[in-house]
């Protein structure tokens, strides 16, 4: 990623980069939601150039399992994770995407990211980005706050075909940004610092908050919370206080 020094709100001088030019764009499957009682069963990577739009390379394998519970959502039969595969070829080449890559993107990070460092899987000390939290999508596509892979490729007139494999979810990422004209600036935006915020709204705005993709009782009981930066913040049309 480019450098360059700006002043930030308190006077500091500090290292920024601008967009980032390689990005891996990252999916997993799994056999349940918690790491603690569940696995990774399979992990789809892109290596994706920004300038050229262009995928770099991609990689899709299976880990082998004895039962998936998600097997309804996913369509992974646990048997097919144990048929004779070279998965740990493939994981060393996933490490070396990794190592290319400026930041890591997946569409809701947070539940990706919790895999890496547990089993076979390693620990990725990269930036992250979220398409879903962190990328406020052009307006003009009208996609909730929070979309969907699937909503948000077909805004992008991308032709859906399939769910729930992990490769599939990143081409489907890919391209959306091949057709992402302002990529570099969402891109920016999206490595912006986020704080937790909570709404201010009574029982009868709560839709207000629902809409711009708060979350009510998580992960403070009683309260419609988000992960915003400064300039999310200044989009809302409802009063927002930070929570220490």
């Amino acid at each position: 990623m480019q450098k360059e020094l700006v002043f930030l709100d308190n006077g500091l001088q500090s290292e920024l980069s601008s967009h980032p030019e390689t990005l891996l764009i990252l999916d997993t499957e799994t056999t349940g939601l918690e790491p603690d009682n569940h696995f990774c069963l399979e992990v789809g990577a892109i290596l994706f150039n920004v300038k050229r739009r262009s995928v770099l390379s991609q990689v899709s394998f299976l880990l082998p399992v004895m039962e998936n519970q998600a097997e309804s959502i996913n369509n992974i039969p646990a048997e097919i994770t144990r048929i004779p595969q070279p998965y740990l070829e493939a994981l060393e080449y996933f490490k070396t995407l990794v190592k290319s890559a400026d930041v890591i993107i997946a569409h809701n990070a947070a539940f990706d990211k919790k895999w890496f460092g547990i089993g076979l899987l390693p620990e990725i000390n990269k930036t992250w980005i979220c398409s879903m939290e962190d990328i406020n999508w052009p307006k003009n596509l009208n996609l909730k706050s929070r979309p969907s892979v699937r909503d948000l490729a077909l805004a992008y007139e991308v032709p859906v075909w399939s769910a729930h494999r992990a490769l599939t979810d990143c081409i489907y990422l890919g391209e959306v940004f091949k057709r992402c004209n302002g990529l570099e600036e969402l891109l920016v935006k999206a490595l912006e610092p986020r704080m937790l915020m909570r709404a201010r709204v009574s029982y009868e705005e709560r839709h207000l908050a629902k809409k711009a993709g708060f979350i009510w009782n998580e992960p403070i009981r009683g309260a419609w919370t988000r992960r915003l930066s400064k300039s999310q913040v200044l989009e809302l049309d409802f009063p927002v206080e930070q929570v220490d």
